[in-house]
């Protein structure tokens, strides 16, 4: 899976227990609709490979949950939601 390039800093960089916590989703959650949401969910990572989140992948992580939890979508139609929307 590919990751964007690593990253040295930042104040409004957000480490996953925060994000966890802003959006209400376990931290193993976000973990895993990574990985089942390759080039979707692409989390900014530390040399020593810690995510971090930017407002951008921050407002992707609402909108899988706002399409799983409140829309209903399965993951399969959240994948093809948002690679629509990317175009």
């Amino acid at each position: 899976m590919a990751h964007k390039q690593p990253i040295t800093g930042g104040n409004s960089l957000l480490k996953i227990g925060r994000v966890s916590s802003l959006v209400d989703v376990p931290i193993y959650t976000l973990r895993y609709w990574e990985r089942v949401l390759p080039g979707i969910l692409i989390p900014l990572r530390t040399r020593g490979g810690q995510r971090r989140y930017d407002q951008e992948t921050l407002q992707v992580v609402y909108r899988i949950k706002e399409l799983l939890k409140e829309k209903m979508y399965s993951l399969a139609g959240v994948r093809r939601i948002m690679q629509e929307e990317k175009r």
